[in-house]
């Protein structure tokens, strides 16, 4: 009476983590010299809005002093569109201050 051979499959199990990568939304900030018309362009040309979404958010800006330009975005996306709405600024004259953060 002949025992079958059993074969052992050793099962490895791996935990693997997954790291989120963290989100970020660009702010625009009021300033006293910014015009509305050249925040409504920035945030069409560089944000991608609709000239209506442009309006309410260069409004936004206007009464509470700041406001989402765009989220959410990685990190790299948030830095490249940060530094591409100072350089359209400065090149227009505008003191225009945009600043990203996490969501």
């Amino acid at each position: 009476n002949k025992m079958p051979e059993i074969e052992i499959i050793e099962e490895v199990r791996e935990t693997i983590k997954v790291q989120i990568p963290k989100m970020y939304k660009v702010l625009l900030h009021n300033d006293d010299t910014t015009t509305f018309d050249f925040v409504i362009a920035v945030l069409r040309k560089i944000f991608h809005k609709t000239t209506e979404e442009a309006i309410e958010i260069t409004k936004a800006i206007h009464v509470e002093g700041k406001g989402v330009a765009g989220a959410p975005y990685s990190r790299e996306i948030a830095e490249e569109k940060t530094l591409e709405t100072i350089a359209f600024a400065r090149a227009n004259s505008f003191p225009l201050t945009p600043t990203f953060e996490e969501l």
